[in-house]
């Protein structure tokens, strides 16, 4: 299906027409009115009357995360599960987590499955996008949830908002979560200075490139949903391109109107460092590249330099006038196809060894 252009005029390039008498593309405005929505619109009675026979299931990625994904799990769980049916699976990926990450989560009620285990046979990918891809794999839900594994002070409602727009709209085919992130420093807090790869990097590729996405107010974020038989047709980036790749992607094959987002509140996560930041911020820009590669954007066949050069103070090799040691990371990405091409070797699902 294509994107969707609410009635507005577009270019031959497909790219919205904007208003010159209006600051914001009047798709963007549009959309953004019609398809977001808050976690008070979604109130648990109204869903599970919604619900039906629709089976859901929620998955967590996670690679050592033990301090916050037993809480998350809980309170899954106890409010949606034990309380109301309104989910029906709950899944943590053991992305190669060293420490107890997967033994906290299945004492605490989810089922824990394997990384490794549901790609055995598949080349071996690294990084959040393929744990989200087995998570998918491994999931049997008509809708899919995924929820970051790192969350502190969880709510129920980070799950019931991103289901809402799915069990009682069927034109809708993916959600994505938006909130406050606010940014702990040593003096203060500023209530949205999460977001920094967001603003800095992401927002501003989408803007130019891909300007319908340009009203998802957090494209990055980790807290979004699908039908399992769209998500199945998508590819999964294996690094930190995952979200922007999926939405890219989305946008091509349901459209603009098939997309929705909701409001979440407030989100509280460990922050990364800037040098952290810096990578993944290069595997976005990898991202981008791949897919205006595949619109014909970008020179066919040429790959960018995937070799991130980066300093840090101190160090044994810190170089001689500089004071800081020299560090080179390979930000490249892969992607594992999508889990509709792949389905007929995918394992049954095996639970990860404690």
């Amino acid at each position: 299906m294509g994107t969707t252009n609410f009635g507005f005029p577009r270019t031959n390039g497909g790219v919205p027409v904007r208003d010159a008498t209006s600051s914001v593309s009047p798709v963007v405005e549009a959309w953004a009115t019609y398809r977001t929505t808050t976690t008070a619109d979604w109130p648990t009675r109204r869903l599970m009357r919604a619900k039906g026979e629709t089976r859901v299931s929620v998955v967590l990625p996670a690679r050592n995360e033990e301090a916050t994904v037993g809480a998350i799990v809980s309170t899954i769980r106890e409010h949606l599960m034990d309380r109301v049916a309104l989910v029906d699976e709950l899944i943590v990926v053991d992305s190669r987590s060293t420490d107890r990450t997967a033994q906290v989560a299945r004492a605490a009620g989810a089922e824990v499955v394997s990384q490794d285990a549901m790609t055995r046979g598949l080349p071996r990918l690294t990084g959040k996008g393929d744990a989200l891809w087995a998570g998918l794999a491994a999931a049997e839900g008509d809708v899919v949830a995924f929820i970051d594994a790192d969350l502190r002070e969880f709510r129920p409602h980070f799950v019931t908002g991103l289901l809402g727009p799915l069990l009682t709209d069927s034109s809708v085919d993916f959600v994505k979560g938006f909130y406050h992130r606010p940014l702990v420093g040593t003096a203060s807090v500023e209530q949205d200075g999460g977001g920094r790869v967001t603003e800095l990097m992401a927002r501003p590729l989408l803007n130019l490139f891909w300007p319908e996405l340009a009203g998802f107010v957090q494209p990055l974020a980790g807290e979004y949903a699908g039908r399992r038989d769209v998500l199945a047709r998508v590819p999964f980036v294996s690094g930190y391109g995952v979200e922007t790749a999926m939405m890219i992607d989305l946008l091509d094959l349901v459209g603009l109107d098939a997309m929705a987002q909701v409001d979440l509140g407030e989100r509280k996560h460990r922050h990364q460092d800037t040098a952290a930041l810096g990578r993944m911020s290069a595997q976005i820009m990898l991202t981008a590249w791949s897919r205006l590669q595949r619109r014909g954007w970008a020179t066919p066949g040429l790959t960018p330099e995937s070799l991130l050069t980066q300093f840090r103070r101190g160090g044994s090799d810190t170089l001689p006038n500089l004071d800081r040691e020299i560090v080179v990371t390979d930000v490249s990405i892969e992607e594992r196809p999508p889990l509709a091409e792949l389905r007929h070797r995918v394992p049954r699902r095996r639970v990860a060894a404690a």
